[in-house]
């Protein structure tokens, strides 16, 4: 038996190890404890607890007397020990040892820093050494005396004395509680029944108790709460008041309640455990302090911590940081420990703290409170208490009453307390409304507090300014507590008596207390801070304005301990009112020049900041400051610079806040929207919107919204008179939230917009929501997305969206649900009383006016519901569409909804897509809308699950085709009646149908009415099936195409699709794609291209077809990714004879063959409908080129062969009509001289080929030279094109060199460079003169003699063209001396860069070595071209040159030139010099060969610069030129003086025909001359006078001249200032003008009156008539048009930029040869559109149409694509920037198909989406929509 045994019997023994081995974990740690050096665990892990318990006792035991008696005290004082074995225990071995001395119990009581320093007062843990035994009693007693020590010390800190502003008048105050408000995230009440039943007092959280803080659901884990509210909120107050009710024994569930405030934690340096926090920084115990902390840890479930300030802790932690039971750490460690249930687990905890971002050692479940302040009940509450005097207490009530903005302010505690205090020195002896006008922002309420703490008015200046020094200062450094060391006693004192500064004691550490002082409320410390910046002298403006900042208040996210001069910008602005003016002189004793200095640049800083764009927070801080300054022009800079959209996101809400944004918008012109997301509203905050008209989008979006934030709401809602748009989303709006709004949003009529998106609505809130629609006559759109709504009421919805006349859509898709309501001009009016309109016939009919849009995806929607909406909507409006996709309707319901469909007026889309279709359903589908006379599309994949059928109106159904079609009706001629107006398509795609099936389905398909489009592809259909198909295809009506796509097919399927063109009337094409299984068959390619690529806009695909008559369109087979072997090629064509023509076949082979090309080209004989055989992306071999060449030569049906890079070939077929002349081209197929005269050896036996293509080979020279050779015997009659054949100079000097041989050549042209073209044109007779172009041939020195043989030889070359050929000024030299010619001209063209700057005498030297006459000299320096024409042979005059050297007057160095140039220049007729620089000795030398040209016809001088000496030169030559025909003198830039000489030099032009001063700077003197000068040139035939301002006088006088002009043919006064009164006049004149033909008076405004006079007598002859821009009327533009009407050889007129509107008369004779007619930007509208475009059939040589910039819409479009088959010769119209549409654009294009020879119309900037234009331009090319002609088109919208 053991020792222990031996001691206890073995029941108490049992007793003793059952105890223990309940406690295994405290048994383990003892034993560690006692047996620090043994291991009791190694090698006991198989015994049992039992026998380990017995094992650890037995070692214990074993250790001696001593260590087993302090182990047994330890049992019995730390563990439950039943009584009966703690008498044993101790009785057994419980002795005198176990219990403490009288002095080590007070060694025990003494504060712990006497202790040794270092070391852990130990108490009652695990981990400790065993306590002297104490008893259990006495353990109760020390904890009662703590206890009770606690109450009686927090009575004593808290009875009735709350510290605050004022602190004299504290016995006064009676507390008020502010609102508190839970938040959502957690569970606040134990009696959850309230909110269950939807008590109002608990719905939302708000107006809760403060004992509710601690009344929370928490049974396990941390029990915290968080006190969130702004400074002034009173949640000091509230951790005071709840002080006094814990010492008062309201909260009778806590026995312990500790408070620390945060900002006296601060001061504490040194690190402390628990004990140390609890005791010696708030209660130290009398006794026994281990004893008390182990009573409060077992019993922590009743210990209450209060931490004030949380945010001003300064100290960080994670949220991992904790401590442990005895370890020190910082107080914000252990405020997270105690969080956490790390320390006293258990216990309860609450926190306050500013709005901002909490600590991470936060548990997330912690509960969070918000705190609101007061509201209005509660602000009269307030006043009312702090009044006894009953007489005050009314009179401070009427005066809040009386100033809201007052009453707005006392939303905030601290400073409704302050405002108290204020009328209680203000009201005696006052006025009614005179107090409260003196507390109208908040810096006044501080202003007048501290007055009224001054008694008799006495302001102590210096105690005041002293004070707010140590304000800035503290806020500076981050200090809020200050030691008695910071203040001097004087200041102190005065503090303190004025109930501006308060004191306390506060231990520092353990030992340590000290009494320090703050201000009574942190605003106060900001007041003052104020003060001192506005009042010190040390203060300069800049210093100032730097404190005027905006701190933004994202503190949601960012800052965790918000800033201590968050406030003080507000208190400088109200500091900078003219209200605090004479307070700041007072107390400063300064003038009032100094003091408004100051606060003028305070204003000035905040106007800076009053148009920056700004952050939602920073706008609400500015709205505080500009409201303080009450300057309300500053307010309304403010309000103006404010964007259109507020967004405020992520920050609390406050009724204050929202109260000042309010003050300022009040002063703004232009509506706003507001946003309100993520920010936590106090639930009144709405209230302050009451009355604001500026608001026009109003949006809320948060969980924190409840029904008392939706109840003061709807109370400001009705004041809102400008609002059009409510959003209330996410919010927890209930029942009784909701009936609150319903009742106030009938009070808003102009409502456009309002969403209750995500609010947890119910089944009839939203049905009481939607009766409100009826009440809001502007509303467009009701959201109420994201609420429960069940199926039931889904249907009484829909039930509502049919008969409310203003509903136009109800969409619901899983959780969206909107209702679109048709705006107030469109909209009917409402029925009283009933909504039902099933009994009122007028009312159905009303309905039958109106289109709805419903949407019902996704609802779970079965059969019986959609029986319900069929029953719905049958008597209900037009749909629109309806979408029930996503549903539960399966075969039945999709059959009904299908079946129902004709009777529910649908105009658009059913969709019945992912309901559970089968492939039985579909045959249900097909029957039940087989009769269906309007449908138009209808698209089944199973595969996709895909159901959608597509419907067109009825005609008498269509709404606005009576504005629209009527127009069009005159283009087409009546269609018969039984002919359906629409043509419809069925697609069944990818739903398994085979060959088995096509009998049911075809016999389904017969019964269609008007199926024009059938879409089989993605089955499985097969040979089997295609024949089949192709069996049924003739029953199953005139269809436009078949879609037989992805269905297993092989080659046999195209041979038996292709016998079907002599079968089936209707089809034209057949595309069959092999390896991708594309078979496509198609009628009208045009018209089905529409339907395939998705219809236009309003494109009616069959009827506007029809309406312009179906033209012949030949038949094609297009057959590609497959290998066609001559066997099988043999059997296309055989299959192909058959087939009806024209016929066109396209093949796309890969490879083919030879022998498959000589099998193909030799069964094309047998097909005399062919028209076009092309083989494209097949490969060819060398030998297929002589194979094409001879069918070419052998096959006169052949028109064209183009053969590509031997892989594309396309095969023209010529009908017996057409004419003859075949094209022949093999580009790109590596031809080299070897294949030169095989080919040529094959062509020449075609009877005539008019086009030969070999570019892009590789010939090179010799190949060149060889079918250069050849040419003379190929019969060519138009063009042989030799582009980019390797060609070199050789090969040019060769083509010179065999001109002569070649009699039939017009034309060569020869580009070396980069453009490498070849090009030699034919005639079909003998040429008399041939043309010759090279360019870029980089000719050197060393071919110019061979180039002049060439030259000289080729006598029928009459002109060479020669550019940047590389030749220089002697190379030009050479080639003018050594080419020589019996007889003869040649025109010689050089234009090289160097002619532009080797000068005029340069120029001339050269013409000196020709060597034959010289006829025409040309030089124009900018355009670097030098022209000389040559006279065969030369002829000499010795005598003649002599005789004219005698006239010259030169240096002896220029003689020799002049006479050079008068022996080549005998014969010279024409002198022209454009842009060239004229020095004055060339002007000389031009000035002696002037007077030596005997024959000179022609001189121009035209923008050239001469000086005046030079000019003066010229003028004397040209006076002694008596025989000039021609003179221009165009564009120089002269002065006055040089004009004049000029102008002399007209005397005795009398042989002149033709005189340009364009651009003369003619002026009253010149033009004097000048029309002396005219009188005498009796045979002038043009007159060009643009661009001379002359005004209505110079035109005066040129009215005057013009008759005598009887040869006149041309006149241009284009842009001349002409007015009406010069323009009546010429037209008075010109009607003389019997032989005119062009005139041209635009850009003159010569108005009606010049028009009216034209008209009267038109020159008979008149071929262009150009008036833009002249003013000119309808009545003016209608009588030229008369006269017009009939004028034999009118081919040009230009009435652009008039405003011809109404203007366009009727012709009745038309204009025969009128090419060209401009009516750019007229105002030409669809009603003008019609007359004129009658009049354009009746000028059949039209080419082309100008009207851009007008007003043409698609009326006009039909008019012209009416016309457009009549005009043969039209090639151009330009439609650009009118208001055609893709509708007149698809009629254009109509047009164009009906064989015009139109090249391009031009479209750009009309309303055309730009897919619809890339979808036309690929249909019909000519239509053009880009910026520039034949660019790309733009990605954009047109």
């Amino acid at each position: 038996m053991d020792p222990i045994s031996l001691q206890l019997d073995t029941e108490n023994l049992g007793c003793l190890v059952s105890l223990l081995s309940e406690h295994p974990e405290w048994l383990s740690a003892k034993v560690k404890f006692f047996l620090p050096n043994k291991d009791l665990g190694s090698g006991n892990e198989a015994l049992e607890l039992r026998q380990t318990v017995s094992l650890q006792l037995r070692e214990l035991h074993a250790q001696g007397t001593a260590t087993w008696q302090k182990f047994i005290n330890c049992v019995c004082m730390e563990l439950d020990v039943p009584l009966d074995l703690e008498v044993v225990l101790l009785s057994t071995w419980g002795h005198g040892e176990g219990f403490p001395s009288p002095s080590e119990a007070d060694e025990e009581s003494q504060p712990e820093s006497q202790l040794h320093h270092g070391l852990k007062r130990p108490h009652q843990s695990c981990e400790s050494s065993p306590c002297p035994k104490q008893s259990r009693k006495q353990q109760l007693e020390l904890a009662k005396k703590y206890l009770q020590l606690l109450r009686t010390s927090a009575r004593q800190r808290y009875g009735d004395k709350l510290p605050g502003p004022g602190q004299p008048f504290s016995s006064r105050q009676a507390y008020v509680p502010p609102i508190l408000q839970w938040s959502r995230t957690t569970a606040p009440f134990d009696t959850q029944e309230g909110v269950m039943m939807g008590d109002p007092k608990t719905e939302d959280g708000a107006d809760m108790s403060i004992w509710d803080l601690v009344n929370t659901r928490a049974e396990k884990g941390p029990r915290v709460t968080v006190l969130l509210g702004k400074a002034g909120m009173g949640k000091t107050t509230l951790a005071r008041r709840l002080c006094q009710g814990w010492a008062d024994g309201h909260l009778h569930r806590f026995q312990a309640l500790f408070f620390f405030e945060f900002r006296q934690l601060n001061l504490v340096t040194s690190f402390l455990t628990l004990p140390q926090l609890l005791f010696d920084l708030y209660l130290s115990p009398e006794a026994g302090r281990d004893a008390v902390f182990q009573y409060l840890e077992e019993n922590a479930n009743e210990v209450l911590l209060i931490f004030d300030g949380l945010e001003e802790a300064l100290a960080s932690c994670s949220s991992g940081e904790t401590v442990g039971p005895e370890d020190p750490g910082s107080a914000l460690a252990l405020f997270a420990s105690l969080c956490r249930g790390k320390l006293l687990p258990g216990c309860w905890v609450i926190a306050t703290s500013r709005p901002g971002k909490l600590p991470a050692c936060l548990p997330t479940e912690a509960a969070i409170v918000h705190m609101w302040g007061f509201d209005g009940p509660r602000v009269e509450e307030y006043v009312g208490r702090f009044f006894s005097d009953e007489l005050l207490q009314k009179s401070a009530l009427a005066e809040l009453r009386a100033n809201r903005h007052l009453q707005s302010m006392c939303a905030v505690p601290a400073l409704c307390q302050v405002a108290c205090l204020c009328l209680c020195r203000l009201l005696p002896g006052s006025s009614p409304g005179q107090s409260s006008a003196l507390l109208s922002t908040v810096t006044q309420n501080y202003v007048q507090m501290v007055l009224t703490l001054n008694p008799r008015g006495y302001l102590n200046a210096e105690s005041l300014l002293g004070l707010s020094e140590l304000a800035l200062l503290g806020l500076q450094t981050g200090k809020v507590i200050f030691s008695a060391g910071d203040i001097p006693p004087s200041m102190m004192v005065f503090g303190i008596a004025r109930g501006l500064l308060t004191s306390f004691c506060i231990y520092t550490g353990p030992g340590h207390q000290e009494t320090v002082y703050a201000f009574t409320h942190h605003s106060l410390q900001e007041f003052f801070a104020a003060l001192h910046l506005m009042a010190s002298p040390k203060v300069d403006k800049d210093t100032l304005v730097r404190y005027v900042t905006l701190n933004s208040r994202w503190l949601l996210r960012t800052k965790s301990r918000p800033g201590l001069l968050d406030h003080l910008p507000t208190f400088l602005a109200g500091l900078a009112s003219r209200a605090c003016h004479s307070f700041l002189s007072r107390l400063m004793q300064k003038d009032e020049v100094w003091v408004g200095t100051k606060q003028a640049a305070v204003v000035q800083a905040l106007r800076k900041l009053a148009t920056r764009r700004l952050t939602g927070p920073k706008v609400v801080e500015l709205c505080h400051c500009v409201g303080e300054t009450q300057e309300a022009e500053l307010a309304g800079l403010m309000a103006q610079s404010l964007p259109d959209q507020l967004p405020f996101h992520n920050f609390p809400l406050t009724y204050v806040d929202l109260a000042a944004l309010t003050n300022i918008l009040r002063h703004r012109d232009a509506p706003i929207h507001l946003d309100f997301e993520g920010c936590p509203p106090e639930p009144r905050c709405p209230e302050a919107l009451a009355g604001c008209g500026k608001v026009e989008n109003l949006s809320f979006k948060s969980r924190k919204c409840g029904d008392a934030f939706a109840e003061a709401l709807s109370r400001s809602l009705p004041t809102m008179g400008s609002l059009k748009k409510l959003g209330l989303a996410g919010s927890k709006i209930t029942a009784r939230g909701i009936s609150h709004l319903v009742q106030a949003l009938p009070s808003c009529p102009y409502l456009e917009e309002v969403s209750f998106q995500d609010n947890q609505l119910k089944d009839q809130e939203v049905l009481n929501i939607v009766e409100v629609l009826s009440c809001l006559p502007q509303l467009r759109k009701l959201d109420l997305s994201r609420n429960n709504v069940s199926v039931t009421t889904l249907l009484c919805l829909t039930k509502v969206a049919v008969t409310r006349p203003s509903i136009k859509m109800l969409q619901v898709r899983k959780e969206d649900l909107v209702f679109l309501l048709s705006p107030p001009t469109e909209r009917a009016a409402e029925p009283q009383g009933s909504p039902d309109l099933q009994g009122n016939a007028s009312q159905r009919k009303e309905a039958r006016g109106r289109s709805l849009t419903l949407r019902l995806q996704n609802c779970q929607l079965t059969v019986q519901d959609v029986e319900m909406l069929i029953a719905q909507l049958q008597e209900g409006p037009h749909l629109d569409e309806v979408d029930l996709s996503g549903n539960q309707l399966e075969d039945e319901g999709c059959q009904r909804m299908a079946e129902a469909a004709p009777q529910l007026h649908i105009a658009g889309k059913l969709d019945l897509s992912d309901n559970g279709l089968s492939v039985a359903g579909v045959y249900r589908v097909l029957s039940a809308v087989s009769t269906c006379q309007t449908l138009a599309d209808l698209h089944i994949s199973l595969l996709h699950k895909t159901v959608v059928l597509t419907f067109v109106p009825k005609m008498e159904e269509q709404e606005g085709t009576q504005g629209r079609v009527p127009v069009l009706d005159s283009l087409v001629p009546q269609m018969p009646s039984e002919l359906p107006l629409h043509s419809s398509r069925i697609r069944l795609t990818y739903c398994g149908l085979q060959a088995q099936h096509l009998e049911q389905l075809c016999t389904a398909l017969r019964g269609s009415c008007s199926l024009s489009h059938l879409d089989l592809s993605g089955n499985a259909l097969g040979d089997e099936g295609a024949t089949q198909l192709a069996q049924q295809l003739p029953g199953l009506g005139t269809l436009q195409s078949l879609n037989l796509s992805e269905n297993g097919f092989s080659l046999d399927t195209a041979f038996s699709l292709a016998q079907c063109f002599s079968t089936v009337q209707w089809l034209c094409h057949v595309n069959v794609s092999f390896e991708s299984q594309v078979v496509i068959m198609r009628g009208d390619r045009r018209t089905s291209d529409l339907s395939a690529g998705g219809s236009l806009p309003e494109f009616p695909a069959r009827a506007q077809f029809l309406r312009f008559g179906r033209r012949c369109i030949p038949r094609s087979f297009c057959l590609t990714e497959c290998l066609l072997e001559p066997l099988r090629v043999t059997r296309l064509c055989e299959t192909l004879e058959k087939c009806p023509g024209p016929l066109e076949v396209k093949l796309s082979c890969g490879v083919l063959s030879d022998q498959s090309l000589d099998a193909l080209l030799g069964h094309l004989p047998q097909l005399p409908q062919l028209s076009l055989l092309q083989l494209n992306q097949t490969e060819l071999s060398p030998g297929s080129l002589f194979l094409l060449a001879n069918f070419f030569s052998l096959c006169p049906r052949v028109q064209k062969v183009d053969l590509r890079s031997l892989y594309h070939v396309t095969l023209h077929f010529r009908s017996n009509e057409e004419q003859k002349g075949g094209r022949c081209g093999f580009t790109g197929c590596g031809l080299s001289q070897e294949h030169v005269e095989p080919l040529c050896k094959l062509l020449r036996k075609c009877e005539d080929l008019s086009q030969l293509d070999l570019s892009a080979n590789q010939l090179g020279d010799d190949g060149l030279r060889c079918l250069l050779q050849c040419l003379p015997r190929l019969p060519i009659s138009g063009s042989l094109d030799l582009s980019d054949n390797g060609i070199s100079q050789e090969g040019a000097l060769c083509l010179v060199e065999t001109l002569p041989s070649c009699s039939c050549v017009r034309e060569a042209s020869v580009n070396l460079g980069s453009q490498k073209s070849f090009w030699i044109h034919f005639s079909q007779q003998e040429e008399a003169g041939k043309m010759l172009r090279l360019s870029e041939c980089g000719f050197g020195p060393e071919h110019m003699p061979r180039l002049a043989t060439g030259l000289s030889q080729a006598q029928q070359l009459t002109e060479l063209t020669l550019t940047r050929c590389c030749l220089d000024l002697q190379d030009l030299t050479v080639l003018l001396s050594l080419v020589t010619r019996p007889e003869g001209l040649l025109s010689l063209r050089v234009e090289e860069p160097w002619v532009g700057r080797a000068g005029v005498l340069a120029l001339l030297k050269i013409c000196t070595q020709a060597s034959g006459n010289i006829t025409e000299i040309s030089i124009s320096e900018t355009q670097q071209q030098l022209c000389i024409q040559l006279e065969f042979p030369r002829q000499e005059n010795p005598e003649a040159v002599a005789l004219r050297l005698s006239h010259c007057d030169l240096e002896t160095h220029h003689s020799l030139l002049v006479r050079q140039l008068m022996e080549t220049c005998t014969r010279l007729q024409q002198l022209s010099l454009s842009q060239v620089k004229l020095c004055d000795v060339s002007s000389l030398l031009l000035q002696s060969l002037l007077l030596a040209l005997s024959e000179l016809k022609k001189f121009r001088l035209a923008s050239c610069c001469v000086s005046s000496q030079g000019l003066a030169h010229l003028a004397f030559g040209l006076s002694h030129c008596h025989h000039l025909e021609e003179l221009d003198l165009s564009n120089n830039q002269l002065g006055k003086e040089d004009t004049k000489v000029l102008m002399g030099a007209l005397e005795g032009k009398c042989w002149l025909k033709r005189l340009d001063l364009s651009n003369f700077l003619l002026g009253g003197p010149t033009l004097a001359v000048l029309t002396e000068g005219l009188s005498h040139m009796t045979r002038l035939q043009s007159l060009c006078l643009s661009y001379n301002q002359i005004g209505d006088t110079g035109a005066q006088h040129l009215a005057a001249v013009l008759p005598g002009l009887p040869e006149l043919r041309k006149i241009d006064l284009s842009a001349n200032n002409i007015g009406p009164a010069g323009g009546v006049q010429l037209a008075e004149s010109l009607t003389l003008c019997k032989h005119l033909e062009e005139l041209m008076l635009g850009c003159n405004a010569v108005g009606n009156p010049t028009a009216l006079g034209l008209a009267q007598g038109l020159p008979q002859h008149l071929r262009v008539l150009h008036l833009p821009s002249s003013r000119l009327g309808p009545e003016g533009a209608l009588s030229l048009g008369q006269a017009l009407d009939g004028c034999p050889h009118l081919e040009e007129i230009s009435l652009a930029e008039n405003s011809l509107a109404g203007g366009v008369p009727h012709f009745r004779q038309g204009l025969p040869l009128l090419r060209h007619i401009d009516l750019v930007s007229c105002d030409i509208d669809n009603q003008t559109a019609k007359p004129l475009t009658a009049n354009f059939v009746l000028c059949p040589a039209l080419e082309e149409i100008l009207l851009s910039w007008n007003l043409l819409g698609d009326e006009a479009a039909a008019e012209l694509a009416r016309v457009l088959p009549q005009m043969g010769r039209l090639k151009r119209v330009d439609l650009e920037k009118n208001r055609i549409t893709a509708h007149g654009a698809w009629l254009l294009a109509e047009g164009l198909a009906q064989g015009s020879g139109i090249q391009v119309i031009r479209l750009w900037n009309n309303p055309i989406p730009a897919d619809s234009a890339q979808r036309l331009q690929s249909q019909e090319p000519r239509l053009d929509f880009a910026f520039f002609h034949n660019q790309p088109q733009a990605s954009r919208g047109t």
